[in-house]
């Protein structure tokens, strides 16, 4: 049996979505690290982002397209409900986390940390960003109360959203706003015990 190949930048939120994704399915995998416009990502992907998959004959671009593929033809948990209501609110919150939390939460807050000119994190890059993130923060404290993003057992929404609390944690700002929650902290703190999570743990990020 062909395995998937996974490729990707490890420190990659996304990629770390795809192969977390593989993880939860117990399927076989194996990543081979390929960092955004380089040759063996843009022979996949039309516009060099990561990840990208090779299945056999099979090439496929976009976390979401490669999570949903991979949940939809192996075996294993579902990632993503069989009932219509609990998968929309799979898409919902996947459409959120992409389109409003990962530009706030990382891109302009851990990027500002982790792209810092000089050796100095961007402060004003940062607090704006903050300002943002405590109703971002609020909001998502209150979606997992019971546990989960959608239903009572892990989708695709709660792997998609782990990677970002996982930076989040990793500064002061965004440490202190997780510690300040009812839920959230202890969401991010069960299911970071998971082998799916430990299993693609990120080298750390370069220091500044």
């Amino acid at each position: 049996m062909v395995a998937i190949e996974i490729i990707g930048n490890p420190r990659s939120t996304y990629t770390r979505v795809v192969r977390m994704t593989c993880e939860e399915k117990s399927i076989p995998y194996t990543f081979t690290t390929g960092l955004p416009h380089t040759p063996p990502v843009n022979a996949i992907h039309p516009f060099g982002k990561v990840p990208v998959m090779r299945y056999g004959d099979l090439e496929l671009y976009e976390s979401k397209a490669i999570a949903t593929y991979i949940d939809r033809s192996c075996p294993g948990p579902k990632l993503i409900p069989d009932d219509p209501m609990l998968a929309a609110g799979v898409e919902k919150w996947v459409s959120v986390v992409n389109s409003i939390i990962d530009p706030v939460m990382i891109r302009e807050y851990v990027l500002g940390y982790a792209l810092a000119k000089d050796g100095k994190p961007d402060p004003a890059r940062i607090s704006g960003a903050v300002e943002k993130m405590k109703k971002q923060i609020a909001i998502l404290d209150a979606a997992v109360a019971n546990g989960y993003l959608v239903g009572d057992s892990l989708t695709l929404a709660d792997v998609n959203l782990m990677p970002i609390l996982f930076y989040l944690g990793r500064f002061p700002e965004g440490a202190a706003l997780l510690d300040g929650t009812t839920h959230l902290k202890a969401y991010f703190e069960r299911h970071a015990a998971r082998p799916s999570f430990k299993n693609t743990t990120p080298p750390p990020l370069p220091k500044t």
